[in-house]
């Protein structure tokens, strides 16, 4: 074979593509159709409550055409991470979504399932072992970590998926993964170079993201070749050019040069860039350095409370030039009056002020300049939802009265924009666990099901 041919369906399954874009990549006989269907970057909330961020008649809109496509067409359709967060609640709900929409338009495929979450125990052994290794400025991982996970999945890389297709799947339905592994599974089991592989993969893991206009939202298409592959938008308004792959390339991770994947390393020094024509981009020169020992990312999430939240606008310059004042005045009144009855590590009361530095904090370089206008949150953190709403209660009264050197107003010193104020936000989650664990089989850690549907 001299080369392969793969369609992306887009970024993210459930944020919309252009019908006739994948209807095109479909008209030039692919081997393989992709989606990524996950992520850590919406938190660890999906993976902790096994929910999805994209909801389900988004997934339905984008898996139904992408679906009934793949067969018409008779290629492979591969979906990875699914469900966002890629446990078990998470991989099934798209399962049965994908059931259902096989009913409907009576198609009949042989599905792989790969499931891709781990037992607590596993990962307890492991580390007792030491086979497990913090990811970069993540803490050593401990017992406790682990067994207060509600949740723990393995990231797989290209070899499940490979396996997947060797037994002759239609369909891969995959739990959490390397976005990669989607695209490059096929590539390097029919021998394609994996540093063209991997590195073709990661600028088709987010659609046409890197084109121009940039549109996650959309198709793309990948060829690889012996000593090349090829990065083309499917939409005929859309274009590639050697600085949009060349971004993308370099997009979300820390080293500019270097990508890394559970298989080794892609050596990115000599990659090469061209334009060889108005949508197409050629790319050369990506090196495999195979790793000395086989690891996977672990992700884990544990529930840390329940939240409760408002929002409200100030736009008096005298509160806005006092709101450290009286936020810890706030913080003060509250604890009084929660009384001895309720410890320290009972909640957590957070504030943030939109328009002065809510999104870098001290490190806002221009935080000195009083701005016009303020958004406060207020946030709540506590073990019970009962709590939290009370703490919130608390917090929020004292600080729209609270008094501060200079105060002339009598009314009080939030405006909000709904009613009622306050807003209980459920279940809070943190990551427990993001290390990387030594593997010696990853097919035997990512068992596969295959059923005729």
């Amino acid at each position: 074979m001299d080369e392969l041919r793969i369609v992306a369906v887009n970024g993210m399954l459930g944020y919309g593509y252009e019908i006739d874009s994948l209807k095109a990549g479909l008209g030039l006989e692919p081997h393989l159709v992709g989606a990524d269907a996950g992520s850590t970057d919406p938190g660890p909330y999906y993976l902790g409550t096994g929910t999805s961020l994209v909801k389900r008649e988004q997934i339905r809109r984008d898996l139904t055409h992408a679906l009934v496509g793949a067969r018409a067409s008779g290629v492979p359709l591969v979906i990875g991470s699914a469900g966002m967060g890629g446990g078990e609640p998470n991989l099934q709900f798209v399962r049965e979504l994908m059931l259902e929409i096989a009913r409907e338009n009576n198609l009949h495929f042989k599905l792989a399932t790969i499931h891709s979450e781990i037992d607590k125990t596993r990962v307890r052994d492991a580390l007792r072992a030491g086979k497990i290794t913090p990811m970069t400025d993540a803490p050593s991982l401990s017992e406790s970590a682990v067994m207060e996970s509600t949740r723990i999945v393995g990231q797989m890389g290209t070899e499940p998926f490979a396996e997947a297709l060797a037994r002759g799947a239609d369909v891969v339905l995959a739990g959490r993964s390397c976005d990669t592994a989607i695209y490059a599974a096929l590539p390097i089991a029919r021998g394609f170079d994996p540093g063209l592989a991997l590195h073709m993969a990661k600028i088709m893991e987010c659609g046409a993201q890197c084109g121009l206009p940039l549109a996650p939202n959309d198709s793309l298409l990948g060829i690889i070749r012996r000593d090349h592959f090829l990065i083309r938008p499917l939409a005929h308004d859309r274009i590639c050019t050697p600085d949009s792959v060349a971004a993308h390339t370099m997009y979300e991770q820390g080293d500019p040069l270097v990508l890394y994947e559970p298989e080794g390393d892609v050596d990115l020094t000599s990659a090469n860039f061209e334009q060889i024509d108005r949508q197409t981009v050629r790319v050369s020169g990506s090196r495999f350095i195979p790793s000395k020992r086989f690891r996977i990312k672990l992700e884990g999430a544990r529930r840390v409370g329940f939240r409760a939240f408002t929002i409200a606008g100030v736009r008096d310059r005298d509160v806005i030039a006092n709101l450290d004042v009286i936020e810890e005045a706030v913080r003060g009144a509250v604890r009084r009056n929660l009384g001895s009855d309720v410890k320290n590590s009972d909640f957590d009361l957070g504030f943030r002020y939109y328009g002065r530095d809510a999104v870098l904090g001290k490190l806002e370089p221009q935080r000195h300049i009083a701005p016009r206008e303020v958004g406060v949150l207020i946030e709540a953190i506590a073990k019970d939802q009962e709590l939290a709403n009370y703490v919130l209660s608390l917090a929020r009264s004292s600080f729209l009265h609270c008094p501060f050197n200079g105060r002339k107003t009598t009314a009080g010193n939030l405006a909000f924009p709904f009613s009622p104020s306050d807003v209980a936000g459920g279940e809070v989650y943190e990551f427990s666990v993001y290390h990387l664990m030594d593997v010696d089989d990853s097919l035997e850690l990512f068992p596969i099901e295959l059923e005729n549907i």
